[in-house]
């Protein structure tokens, strides 16, 4: 009887040792990455993300298998926790993977709020004829913002079949090319509406934003004119390509690098002045990200072509002169990729005396680049003047001329929240809630 104990006792007993070694370098692990994130200041949501109750959890990691991110969630002393908050992009299929419903989606945290802003079933905003229809209305999965822009420009349909206006009026300003701005324009094409498309940066929307080779999408999501499109996972430059044969096959043309600076009412009309005319509609929708303007540097010269607010492809700057602003996780990840290509030479400009609201892995990385000579580092430094053939950068007391082909600013962004409190749009503070 004691022998059969013990040959099926000491198996259990070494399954049950190994667990527990791997659950504790399980905890360890992911809860490095976790005060990794509070220490750089990025505890944070954005925007929709998972809440998990505790008492409901049991650890098994479905959750975090299911999300497409596979970075977002871990295991914690058995159980599921949000270890990579910043990143999260409301996916959702973690809530559904969980066996026993023990997380909720919400907006916003206890003690940092999200702005909403209040919508009708029919993406209505509180201002009659101005719709909003993606990651602006709270949300940020893709599939969502498609599905929204196509059912937001129904609802523009029929505000404008209503109203009679005299004069070139058009139908509907759309303000945005992300994921909802092209899904909406496409529902116009196809209901022939007399629209714009306008975009204060290039194709894309968010998504252009995201660091090279992310997964952006795996739901399958109905476009307008185009039908069903069964993506899968698919990579941020794909989605892209996508996108730009989209505009291609259906001969959409936004209008880009045109920003609308103001929305006013005329009547039952708008009037939707830019930076470059004004147009005269009667409704407006707005499909722009929650990251908002880029955030310039306010100094002499900035208006040059040679200044940008994002890097799209670092393999464009190869051979050339490059300066980068910033100290965040954007900043470090343009300095670094931009070192890697062959011939370039690359200045970081932070007034910050540290990284302190970057990663490790890309402070490391940093570190490794500048050590190698790779990338000239200019802490507690500031940018005076950008001109034709060089940057002029105030550090240590000193203005040093440095030669330059490329300035890129990653200073972040200023949340449309004023902007949308101009128009008279009502918006909700969300604290952890839904």
């Amino acid at each position: 009887m004691k022998l059969e104990l013990l040959i099926y006792a000491v198996p259990l007993l070494v399954i049950w040792t190994v667990w527990i070694v791997y659950a504790k370098l399980r905890t360890r692990k992911h809860l490095a990455v976790l005060e990794d994130n509070r220490r750089a200041g990025l505890s944070d949501p954005n925007t929709l993300h998972p809440v998990i109750d505790p008492a409901k959890c049991l650890g098994c990691g479905s959750c975090a298998k299911a999300c497409p991110e596979k970075t977002i969630l871990g295991i914690i002393d058995g159980k599921a926790a949000l270890i990579e908050p910043s990143l999260c992009v409301g996916h959702g299929a973690c809530a559904t993977a969980c066996p026993t419903n023990a997380i909720s989606l919400v907006f916003g945290t206890a003690t940092r709020g999200v702005d909403i802003p209040l919508l009708s079933q029919d993406f209505e905003t509180t201002v009659p004829g101005i719709f909003i229809a993606g990651e602006l209305g709270g949300m940020g999965l893709i599939k969502n913002a498609v599905e929204q822009g196509r059912q937001a420009i129904d609802s523009v349909a029929h505000r404008a079949k209503r109203i009679k206006a005299d004069g070139e009026v058009l139908d509907v300003v759309i303000v945005g090319c992300g994921p909802a701005g092209i899904s909406a324009s496409l529902g116009a094409m196809e209901r022939k509406l007399q629209f714009v498309t306008l975009d204060q940066a290039t194709l894309g929307g968010t998504v252009a934003h995201f660091p090279r080779g992310k997964v952006v999408m795996t739901a399958p999501a109905t476009l307008p004119i185009i039908g069903e499109v069964k993506f899968g996972e698919i990579s941020k430059e794909k989605l892209l390509a996508f996108w730009d044969d989209v505009l291609k096959k259906t001969g959409l043309s936004p209008q880009f690098e045109e920003q609308v600076v103001a929305v006013s009412r005329i009547g039952d009309l708008f009037d939707v002045a830019t930076s470059k005319g004004t147009y005269r509609t009667k409704a407006v929708l707005l499909a722009i990200g929650r990251r908002g303007t880029p955030r310039t540097l306010g100094v002499p010269g900035e208006e040059q072509a040679k200044v940008v607010y994002r890097l799209i492809d670092p393999e464009q700057y190869a051979g050339r002169r490059v300066l980068v602003v910033g100290g965040g996780d954007s900043a470090l990840e343009a300095a670094t990729s931009l070192a890697e290509q062959p011939g370039t030479t690359v200045t970081l400009s932070y007034r910050g005396s540290a990284f302190t609201r970057a990663r490790a892995k890309n402070r490391d990385r940093m570190a490794a680049m500048k050590g190698s000579g790779k990338v000239t580092e200019l802490l507690g430094s500031e940018v005076v003047e950008v001109r034709a053939a060089d940057v002029v950068v105030a550090h240590d007391g000193n203005h040093l001329n440095i030669a330059n082909d490329d300035v890129i600013v990653c200073a972040g962004g200023i949340l449309p929240t004023q902007f949308l409190h101009d128009i008279g749009i009502e918006v909700e503070t969300k604290f952890g809630t839904v």
